[in-house]
Protein backbone atom coordinates (compact mmCIF):
# COMPACT_ATOMS: atom_id res chain seq x y z
CA UNK A 1 0.00 0.00 0.00
CA UNK A 2 1.25 3.47 -0.89
CA UNK A 3 2.06 5.68 1.99
CA UNK A 4 0.77 9.04 2.22
CA UNK A 5 3.41 11.89 2.77
CA UNK A 6 2.80 14.26 5.80
CA UNK A 7 3.68 17.89 6.16
CA UNK A 8 7.28 17.90 7.05
CA UNK A 9 8.16 14.13 7.20
CA UNK A 10 11.52 12.88 5.76
CA UNK A 11 10.12 9.96 3.93
CA UNK A 12 13.33 8.03 2.10
CA UNK A 13 15.83 5.98 4.25
CA UNK A 14 19.15 7.48 4.00
CA UNK A 15 22.29 6.45 5.73
CA UNK A 16 25.09 9.38 7.07
CA UNK A 17 28.74 8.84 6.74
CA UNK A 18 31.75 11.32 7.94
CA UNK A 19 31.31 14.16 9.79
CA UNK A 20 28.06 15.74 11.16
CA UNK A 21 28.91 19.18 9.69
CA UNK A 22 29.63 21.24 6.61
CA UNK A 23 27.08 21.08 3.61
CA UNK A 24 26.79 17.61 2.90
CA UNK A 25 26.71 15.69 -0.03
CA UNK A 26 23.79 13.89 -1.09
CA UNK A 27 23.83 10.94 -3.24
CA UNK A 28 21.52 9.57 -5.42
CA UNK A 29 20.99 6.18 -6.72
CA UNK A 30 19.59 5.32 -10.60
CA UNK A 31 16.51 3.23 -11.76
CA UNK A 32 16.60 -0.79 -9.97
CA UNK A 33 19.66 0.36 -7.51
CA UNK A 34 19.59 1.60 -3.57
CA UNK A 35 21.93 3.17 -1.27
CA UNK A 36 24.01 0.42 -0.98
CA UNK A 37 25.15 0.71 -4.38
CA UNK A 38 27.07 3.57 -3.17
CA UNK A 39 28.50 2.73 -0.20
CA UNK A 40 32.12 2.30 -1.07
CA UNK A 41 31.72 6.02 -3.17
CA UNK A 42 30.36 7.65 0.09
CA UNK A 43 32.96 5.59 2.27
CA UNK A 44 35.97 7.29 0.49
CA UNK A 45 34.24 10.93 -0.04
CA UNK A 46 33.11 11.03 3.86
CA UNK A 47 37.19 10.88 4.93
CA UNK A 48 36.56 14.76 4.85
CA UNK A 49 32.93 15.83 4.81
CA UNK A 50 29.27 14.63 5.37
CA UNK A 51 27.73 12.54 2.89
CA UNK A 52 24.05 11.28 2.81
CA UNK A 53 22.86 8.31 0.16
CA UNK A 54 19.20 7.72 -0.07
CA UNK A 55 16.79 4.82 -0.99
CA UNK A 56 14.82 6.74 -3.92
CA UNK A 57 10.77 6.25 -3.29
CA UNK A 58 10.17 2.42 -4.48
CA UNK A 59 13.18 1.61 -4.13
CA UNK A 60 15.41 -0.65 -1.10
CA UNK A 61 14.06 0.42 2.38
CA UNK A 62 12.10 3.91 1.68
CA UNK A 63 8.59 3.66 0.72
CA UNK A 64 6.22 2.74 -1.73
CA UNK A 65 4.16 5.07 -3.66
CA UNK A 66 2.27 5.13 -7.09
CA UNK A 67 4.26 8.17 -8.45
CA UNK A 68 7.77 7.73 -9.35
CA UNK A 69 7.70 11.11 -11.49
CA UNK A 70 10.92 13.36 -11.19
CA UNK A 71 8.88 16.32 -9.65
CA UNK A 72 8.22 13.87 -7.17
CA UNK A 73 11.15 12.58 -6.26
CA UNK A 74 13.16 15.98 -6.61
CA UNK A 75 10.39 16.94 -3.30
CA UNK A 76 11.68 13.89 -1.43
CA UNK A 77 15.45 15.16 -2.06
CA UNK A 78 14.30 18.36 -0.56
CA UNK A 79 12.78 17.08 1.75
CA UNK A 80 16.30 14.90 2.93
CA UNK A 81 18.24 18.49 2.25
CA UNK A 82 16.10 20.62 4.38
CA UNK A 83 16.66 17.73 7.80
CA UNK A 84 20.17 18.11 6.78
CA UNK A 85 20.60 21.83 7.06
CA UNK A 86 19.24 23.17 4.04
CA UNK A 87 21.89 23.14 1.40
CA UNK A 88 23.87 19.98 -0.48
CA UNK A 89 26.18 18.95 -2.67
CA UNK A 90 24.30 16.60 -5.25
CA UNK A 91 25.35 13.88 -6.90
CA UNK A 92 23.11 11.70 -9.00
CA UNK A 93 23.62 8.93 -11.43
CA UNK A 94 21.18 7.93 -14.46
CA UNK A 95 17.75 7.66 -12.59
CA UNK A 96 19.04 9.72 -9.65
CA UNK A 97 20.89 12.00 -11.88
CA UNK A 98 17.60 13.43 -13.44
CA UNK A 99 15.84 13.57 -10.28
CA UNK A 100 19.00 15.84 -9.03
CA UNK A 101 18.80 18.11 -12.34
CA UNK A 102 14.86 18.16 -11.80
CA UNK A 103 15.83 19.60 -8.03
CA UNK A 104 18.02 21.95 -9.47
CA UNK A 105 15.66 23.56 -11.60
CA UNK A 106 12.88 23.37 -9.39
CA UNK A 107 14.53 24.38 -5.87
CA UNK A 108 18.15 25.63 -7.30
CA UNK A 109 18.36 27.18 -3.68
CA UNK A 110 18.77 23.83 -1.98
CA UNK A 111 21.72 22.84 -4.32
CA UNK A 112 25.37 24.24 -4.44
CA UNK A 113 27.10 21.56 -6.45
CA UNK A 114 25.55 19.72 -8.98
CA UNK A 115 27.22 16.18 -10.33
CA UNK A 116 25.27 14.52 -12.84
CA UNK A 117 26.87 11.19 -13.79
CA UNK A 118 26.11 9.52 -16.95
CA UNK A 119 22.66 10.99 -18.00
CA UNK A 120 21.12 13.89 -19.99
CA UNK A 121 18.00 16.43 -19.71
CA UNK A 122 16.34 14.33 -22.72
CA UNK A 123 14.05 11.63 -23.15
CA UNK A 124 15.49 8.20 -24.36
CA UNK A 125 14.00 5.79 -26.58
CA UNK A 126 14.77 2.54 -24.87
CA UNK A 127 12.71 1.16 -21.93
CA UNK A 128 13.63 -0.96 -19.05
CA UNK A 129 10.52 -2.87 -18.91
CA UNK A 130 12.22 -5.94 -19.97
CA UNK A 131 14.18 -6.35 -16.96
CA UNK A 132 10.67 -5.62 -14.52
CA UNK A 133 9.66 -8.53 -16.75
CA UNK A 134 12.13 -10.82 -15.85
CA UNK A 135 12.54 -10.06 -12.38
CA UNK A 136 8.65 -10.38 -12.11
CA UNK A 137 9.05 -13.98 -13.70
CA UNK A 138 11.12 -15.17 -11.35
CA UNK A 139 9.50 -17.65 -9.55
CA UNK A 140 10.44 -16.43 -5.74
CA UNK A 141 8.63 -19.24 -3.73
CA UNK A 142 11.52 -21.54 -5.04
CA UNK A 143 14.61 -19.84 -4.09
CA UNK A 144 17.13 -21.41 -1.72
CA UNK A 145 19.93 -18.80 -2.26
CA UNK A 146 20.84 -15.82 -3.91
CA UNK A 147 23.32 -18.33 -6.28
CA UNK A 148 19.54 -20.18 -6.97
CA UNK A 149 18.04 -16.34 -7.86
CA UNK A 150 21.57 -16.01 -10.16
CA UNK A 151 20.50 -18.93 -12.32
CA UNK A 152 16.92 -18.74 -12.62
CA UNK A 153 17.19 -15.05 -14.05
CA UNK A 154 20.16 -15.95 -16.33
CA UNK A 155 17.46 -17.48 -18.40
CA UNK A 156 16.14 -13.67 -19.24
CA UNK A 157 19.28 -11.80 -18.90
CA UNK A 158 22.57 -12.59 -20.15
CA UNK A 159 24.98 -10.00 -18.68
CA UNK A 160 26.21 -11.44 -15.17
CA UNK A 161 26.63 -8.56 -13.99
CA UNK A 162 23.79 -6.67 -14.18
CA UNK A 163 21.98 -9.95 -12.93
CA UNK A 164 24.36 -9.11 -9.74
CA UNK A 165 23.12 -5.47 -9.75
CA UNK A 166 19.45 -6.52 -9.67
CA UNK A 167 20.09 -9.16 -7.07
CA UNK A 168 21.26 -6.99 -4.77
CA UNK A 169 17.52 -5.60 -4.48
CA UNK A 170 16.18 -9.19 -3.67
CA UNK A 171 15.33 -10.08 -0.17
CA UNK A 172 16.62 -13.58 -0.01
CA UNK A 173 16.27 -13.45 3.43
CA UNK A 174 12.32 -12.95 3.47
CA UNK A 175 9.39 -15.83 3.69
CA UNK A 176 8.94 -15.90 0.38
CA UNK A 177 12.04 -13.90 -0.77
CA UNK A 178 11.12 -10.34 -2.63
CA UNK A 179 12.15 -7.70 -4.62
CA UNK A 180 12.81 -3.91 -2.26
CA UNK A 181 11.19 -2.55 -5.72
CA UNK A 182 8.18 -1.66 -6.03
CA UNK A 183 7.88 -3.10 -10.09
CA UNK A 184 4.37 -2.51 -10.77
CA UNK A 185 4.60 1.56 -9.83
CA UNK A 186 7.92 1.45 -11.58
CA UNK A 187 6.74 0.12 -14.51
CA UNK A 188 3.88 1.93 -15.05
CA UNK A 189 6.09 4.91 -14.90
CA UNK A 190 8.68 4.22 -17.21
CA UNK A 191 7.85 6.59 -19.84
CA UNK A 192 8.69 9.38 -17.57
CA UNK A 193 11.44 7.77 -16.23
CA UNK A 194 13.19 7.55 -19.42
CA UNK A 195 11.71 10.97 -20.43
CA UNK A 196 12.33 14.37 -18.71
CA UNK A 197 9.98 16.70 -17.41
CA UNK A 198 9.39 20.31 -18.66
CA UNK A 199 10.65 22.23 -15.95
CA UNK A 200 10.67 26.13 -15.89
CA UNK A 201 14.22 27.04 -14.78
CA UNK A 202 17.79 27.38 -14.30
CA UNK A 203 20.27 26.29 -12.86
CA UNK A 204 23.60 28.96 -12.38
CA UNK A 205 25.30 27.37 -9.80
CA UNK A 206 28.22 24.84 -10.51
CA UNK A 207 27.62 21.66 -12.58
CA UNK A 208 29.47 18.50 -13.46
CA UNK A 209 28.74 16.05 -16.33
CA UNK A 210 31.01 13.12 -15.76
CA UNK A 211 30.28 10.72 -18.46
CA UNK A 212 31.72 6.78 -19.30
CA UNK A 213 33.86 7.00 -23.01
CA UNK A 214 32.23 3.59 -24.00
CA UNK A 215 28.81 5.08 -22.93
CA UNK A 216 26.21 6.62 -25.51
CA UNK A 217 23.78 8.27 -22.62
CA UNK A 218 25.11 11.65 -23.15
CA UNK A 219 25.78 12.63 -27.15
CA UNK A 220 27.29 15.74 -27.58
CA UNK A 221 24.00 16.52 -29.71
CA UNK A 222 22.56 16.78 -25.66
CA UNK A 223 25.44 19.52 -24.74
CA UNK A 224 22.94 22.66 -26.06
CA UNK A 225 20.23 21.10 -24.25
CA UNK A 226 22.31 20.73 -21.31
CA UNK A 227 24.02 23.79 -21.72
CA UNK A 228 20.73 26.08 -21.68
CA UNK A 229 19.73 24.48 -18.14
CA UNK A 230 22.76 24.68 -16.32
CA UNK A 231 25.36 27.48 -18.17
CA UNK A 232 27.93 26.81 -15.87
CA UNK A 233 27.85 22.90 -16.59
CA UNK A 234 31.61 21.25 -17.00
CA UNK A 235 32.11 17.72 -18.95
CA UNK A 236 34.60 15.04 -17.75
CA UNK A 237 35.11 11.91 -19.79
CA UNK A 238 36.34 8.79 -17.80
CA UNK A 239 38.57 6.69 -20.14
CA UNK A 240 37.53 2.16 -19.84
CA UNK A 241 34.06 3.16 -18.63
CA UNK A 242 30.71 2.99 -19.39
CA UNK A 243 27.07 3.80 -18.05
CA UNK A 244 28.17 2.64 -14.65
CA UNK A 245 31.66 4.90 -14.16
CA UNK A 246 31.70 4.37 -10.42
CA UNK A 247 31.50 0.72 -10.44
CA UNK A 248 34.01 0.25 -13.49
CA UNK A 249 36.46 3.10 -13.02
CA UNK A 250 36.24 4.06 -9.00
CA UNK A 251 39.14 5.35 -8.23
CA UNK A 252 39.20 7.82 -11.70
CA UNK A 253 35.63 8.67 -10.68
CA UNK A 254 36.33 9.41 -7.04
CA UNK A 255 39.45 11.68 -8.77
CA UNK A 256 37.12 13.45 -10.54
CA UNK A 257 34.22 14.05 -8.13
CA UNK A 258 36.75 15.16 -5.33
CA UNK A 259 38.67 17.28 -7.55
CA UNK A 260 34.73 19.03 -8.58
CA UNK A 261 33.71 19.14 -4.92
CA UNK A 262 36.80 20.83 -3.21
CA UNK A 263 37.58 23.72 -6.01
CA UNK A 264 36.23 27.09 -4.73
CA UNK A 265 32.33 28.10 -6.42
CA UNK A 266 32.90 31.65 -8.33
CA UNK A 267 31.57 34.94 -6.85
CA UNK A 268 28.78 36.19 -8.39
CA UNK A 269 30.38 40.17 -9.63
Amino acid sequence: MARARKMGEIMLEAAHFGPDSGVPLLIVHGLFGSARNWGVIAKNLAKTRHVITVDMRNHGHSPRFDSQSYPDMATDLAEVIASAGGQADVMGHSMGGKAAMALALMQPQRVRRLIVVDIAPVAYGHTQNHLIDAMEGLDLTRLQSRRDADKALSARINDAALRAFLLQSLDIRATPPGWRLNLKTLRRFMPEIVGFPEIEGRFDGPALFVTGATSDYVRPAYHDRINHLFPNAEYREIAGAGHWIHAEQPRAFLSVVAAFLEADIPTAG
